[in-house]
């Protein structure tokens, strides 16, 4: 029976006093990264400490999630009514991940990530201070050194039982507490709290009855998860996932972070399995002859998927849930290093093929993504039950957690696909760090990846980008030729992918280097890039980009994808869209305004053309922002404008002979 919200409160407040009792009055504390953070704990303990200044909190923890707000009113008024639709009015937000986004963190309280929320700290002086910049990895050792007094955590319930499962975070929990162990510190204090929202997960992410020292439960009915809203994917994204799906191996591992770039990607790989007819024209169009090149046909394919794919990925995202829906992501491993051996070397028995049936799927150290995916996880397909498996960090992402000659033989062809920011000439990476110094996000598992790409012997890694930042005159290259701040050496080169080709650079001399990187630059920074190159002596200097290539610029990319985007092949929300159609196209209205801003003088013609414009009302639009009925000259234009961008947006999407989403005009 549910507890009545005075019970639960008061439970809270007891466990938040017996924190303070055991593990104060200088409390670190250790939580999870995403999902696994217990917020209402993590709140009523901050606010006991900000109270009193006798008190002293540190958190060690990572990605703290709190629900989008915008950066602009037009943003905030796009934002305020979805946040409350998606989230809930109950989402418990994070009080000290406000109190950082406004630097205004009580100087008794710390908070230390190892990874930060993409973008959104560049302007909190506290959390660049004490961000701490390790290899996923390598967390549990850092962590364990610090005299943690409690590690705090979500969990799920077993249906009908009373094990408790670690569900979506078992991925440092485990080694934190053996490395403790090891080095001889004292154990922490143990603290559940239950989400019944959080999907049960078995296997080694099960704990027996009595292994937290304190277990609460939710009030009723209990807060939404965190989900990620689903965005959108561009041209360049698309491109980015064709050339992408085409260095996978039928038979292999797959793993792959999140975003557009990772949707696109796993729509690439369906239609590559699914329609691969229409998938091959997609590929000819974008680049002819890529499909049948040497380095497509050395380490990947084009076909259909017979045998399918692993996933070994730590991070578990929708991407894993479309592709297991596909038929796609159907390649299961066992832990048994014989059995595997067997499989591998084609001599399993039918008591082998039998339990192999029964194996994995998919393994990953943490799940995030949208309410989709948590509804597959809670209540997978018949055929789905048991497929995944929630495990260690230390065995997703290394080779060397004391399992590696089974992790070998489970991450057969592994392709290890991961976004940065830009890309050198010489093949160094920068995927977290501004070149000033301020982290936009963190290393995360990224190094992870690219190293044991090069100590598996059929291993490749990808780094896909975009090819430029920003619009406008604010527009720059991420092929650059050098960056202050790197994430991956140039000594680990090795794939990179952008909207305009695939880059081999594994085992590559400099200028070999230097000349694929500028074949997949923006063709308005190529020139740039060979005279750096030329200056430096990486590169001869006769050297002239072919003639032959394609035109690297967004217009013609779009032209060649745009006969495949009216069939719906790759349309903008592939895997489901979390928006309404009005603000699906107030989504394309608000990116269009932004990219008109950024150029020259961009906002003061935007706003002279809003003010000189004839344009539709767009009336259920305008409502849906709040602009229906424009109060004074500010709102008047912030209406004008937006209705600028949906006549403008409203005419692109419908094209010569194309539908389109938006409406006549009224």
């Amino acid at each position: 029976m549910d507890a009545p919200p005075e019970a639960d409160t008061r439970a809270l407040e007891l466990a938040v006093e017996r924190l303070v009792a055991e593990a104060g009055p200088a409390l670190v504390v250790a939580a999870p990264l995403g999902l696994g953070k217990p917020h209402r704990l993590l709140n009523a303990l901050y606010r006991r400490v900000e109270g009193d200044p006798s008190l002293s909190l540190r958190i060690l923890t990572a990605l703290s999630l709190d629900p989008p707000e915008g950066d602009s009113e037009l943003a905030r008024r796009f934002l305020g009514p979805f946040v409350e639709r998606f989230y809930g009015t109950d989402f418990e937000r994070l009080d000290y991940v406000r109190a950082r986004l406004a630097n205004r963190l009580p100087d008794h309280i710390e908070v230390e990530e190892f990874y930060l929320s993409s973008g959104s700290l560049l302007g909190s002086r506290r959390a660049q201070r004490s961000h701490a910049n390790v290899n996923y990895t390598h967390v549990a050792r850092g962590v364990a050194r610090q005299g943690i007094g409690a590690l705090v955590q979500r969990v799920a319930r077993e249906p009908g039982g009373q094990r408790l499962s670690l569900s979506s975070n078992p991925d440092l929990s485990f080694d934190l507490l053996d490395e403790i162990e090891r080095i001889g510190a004292a154990r922490p204090l143990l603290v559940a709290e239950v989400d019944p929202h959080l999907p049960w997960i078995g296997g080694t992410a099960a704990v027996e009855p009595g292994f937290y020292d304190l277990v609460l439960e939710p009030p009723s009915p209990a807060p939404r998860l965190f989900a990620l809203p689903r965005e959108p994917i561009g041209d360049a994204d698309y491109a980015i996932g064709l050339y992408a799906s085409a260095l996978v191996r039928d038979g292999g591992t797959l793993q792959i972070g999140i975003g557009a770039l990772s949707d696109a990607l796993a729509q690439a790989l369906v239609l590559r399995h699914t329609r691969n007819a229409e998938y091959l024209e997609l590929l000819e169009s974008l680049e002819p002859g890529f499909a049948a090149s040497l380095l497509v046909r050395e380490i990947g394919g084009t076909e259909p998927f017979a045998r399918g794919l692993y996933g070994a990925s730590e991070m578990v995202n929708d991407a894993f849930r479309v592709l297991r829906g596909a038929g796609v992501l159907k390649r299961r491993v066992v832990d048994d290093v014989e059995l595997m051996e067997r499989v591998v070397a084609g001599r399993a028995s039918p008591e082998d093929e039998a339990r192999l049936a029964e194996g994995h799927f998919l393994d990953g150290a943490f799940f995030l993504g949208s309410v989709d995916l948590y509804e597959w996880l809670r209540h997978p397909p018949s055929e789905d039950v048991g497929g995944v498996g929630m495990t260690r960090v230390s065995h997703i992402n290394q080779l060397y957690g004391g399992h590696e000659r089974l992790d070998r033989l489970q991450r057969l062809d592994a392709r290890f696909f991961n976004t940065c920011m830009l890309v050198t000439a010489l093949g160094a990476a920068a995927a977290d760090t501004l070149e000033d110094g301020r982290v936009v996000s963190g290393v995360g598992g990224q190094y992870n990846f690219v190293a044991m790409a090069h100590a598996l012997e059929d291993g490749r890694s990808a780094l896909l980008f975009r090819s430029t930042y920003g619009e406008g005159r604010r527009r720059s290259s991420n092929v650059r030729w050098s960056y202050g701040n790197l994430t991956i050496p140039r000594h680990l080169r090795d794939l990179a992918i952008s909207e305009y080709g695939v880059a081999d650079l594994r085992d590559q001399s400099d200028e070999a280097c230097v000349q694929a990187m500028v074949a997949i630059a923006d063709e308005a920074f190529q020139e740039e890039l060979l005279a750096r190159a030329r200056t430096a002596g990486k590169l001869a200097t006769d050297w002239r980009l072919p003639h032959d290539l394609a035109p690297n610029r967004p217009e013609a990319l779009a032209q060649r994808l745009a006969p495949m985007r009216a069939t719906g092949l790759l349309p903008d929300y592939p895997h489901g869209c979390d928006f309404d159609a009005t603000e699906r196209r107030l989504v394309k209205a608000l990116a269009w305004m932004r990219s008109a801003a950024a150029r020259r003088l961009g906002s003061a013609r935007l706003a002279l053309e809003a003010l000189g414009a004839r344009s539709p009302a767009y009336a259920e639009e305008l409502t849906r922002m709040g602009l229906e009925q424009p109060h004074g000259a500010r709102e008047r234009l912030l209406a004008r404008s937006l209705r600028l961008a949906l006549r403008r947006t409203d005419s692109r999407e419908k094209g010569p002979g194309q539908a389109s989403e938006a409406r006549p005009s009224r």
